[in-house]
């Protein structure tokens, strides 16, 4: 069955790093875009990154440029979101996504169960 699995989330201090891993499976990941979400507690979900099924291009929230990266390793089946200089407003559960590409798989989309980061001193 189709899965999602994030893992890297944690406590880290403000300008602190972490890195997010989301393994797939289930599915033929190079014919999906990937992307992260967070939803902070209160607040509605909101995109942070996106990348395309061969990670030629990337799409990244204004509010987190120059400090997030994306990426994914399609060997791996796994996208990453490589978060630096880290803010308190970075506190968030952040979700992977993973939305089809090619007429075959249009319309699908799966998302995983999240992870928490917390940032705080």
């Amino acid at each position: 069955q189709v899965q999602l699995v994030e893992s890297g989330g944690g406590l880290v201090q403000p300008g602190g790093s972490l890195r997010l891993s989301c393994a797939a499976s289930g599915f033929t990941f190079s014919t999906y875009d990937m992307a992260w979400y967070r939803q902070a507690p209160g607040k509605e979900r909101e995109l942070v990154a996106a990348i395309t099924s061969y990670g030629g291009s990337t799409n990244i929230a204004d509010s987190v440029k120059g400090r997030f990266t994306i990426s994914r390793d399609n060997a791996k089946n796994t996208v990453y979101l490589q978060m630096s200089s880290l803010k308190l407003e970075d506190t968030a559960v952040y979700y992977c996504r993973a939305q089809g590409t090619y007429y075959f798989n249009r319309g699908s989309d799966y998302w995983g169960q999240g992870t928490q980061v917390t940032v705080s001193s």
